[in-house]
């Protein structure tokens, strides 16, 4: 049995409960408080990377990256140019169904504008084993700049699925140790 029928009760016109209202309050004020503290940690938790945007069209950025690999190309590895940017310059690297090319060769303790843009699909830049992911589209140039702190290889894969060959979509970046000390 219950208190009115259902014919004659209609919920939103019967009065809030003091328990539920305090529930809505503080439920509104913690959303409010995660809303702010994400934005403050964005500046003041050195987690998130502030980076600049650009539009490109795919054709573009995919010749932008051929004539930087040309320009700076060290050596190869398995068919991919390992490129040496100058230290404190710019550095593209292009995904692309399902690589990521080319393999950068950078220096301990300098810091790098890295330039990343896709020539198809969306793909997920992760660079392992640090915090940085970044979604990357076609027809969009991110641009992040990086330092490294410790000499050794580092993996990039895409964590966006991007086709039958995604989990094959590897990159590399190489980090060499600084000029005062062994290289790797």
């Amino acid at each position: 049995m219950t208190i009115a029928s259902p014919e004659k009760r209609v919920w939103w016109n019967e009065p809030i409960e003091r328990v539920e209202l305090i529930w809505i309050a503080i439920a509104f004020l913690w959303g409010l408080f995660m809303f702010f503290f994400m934005v403050a940690w964005h500046f003041f938790g050195g987690q998130n990377l502030s980076n600049e945007t650009y539009r490109v069209t795919p054709g573009e950025y995919e010749q932008k990256v051929y004539d930087f690999a040309g320009q700076y190309q060290v050596g190869e590895e398995a068919g991919v140019p390992v490129v040496q940017p100058p230290v404190g310059g710019d550095a593209y690297m292009l995904a692309r169904l399902w690589e990521w090319w080319p393999i950068l060769q950078l220096r301990e303790g300098e810091s790098y504008r890295i330039h990343l843009s896709s020539a198809d699909w969306q793909h997920g830049f992760s660079l392992l084993p640090t915090n940085i992911n970044i979604q990357v589209h076609p027809g969009y140039e991110h641009v992040i700049t990086v330092t490294p702190t410790e000499a050794g290889e580092y993996g990039i894969v895409c964590n966006e699925y991007c086709g039958i060959g995604h989990h094959q979509m590897l990159g590399r970046i190489i980090v060499l140790a600084s000029e005062g000390g062994a290289q790797p």
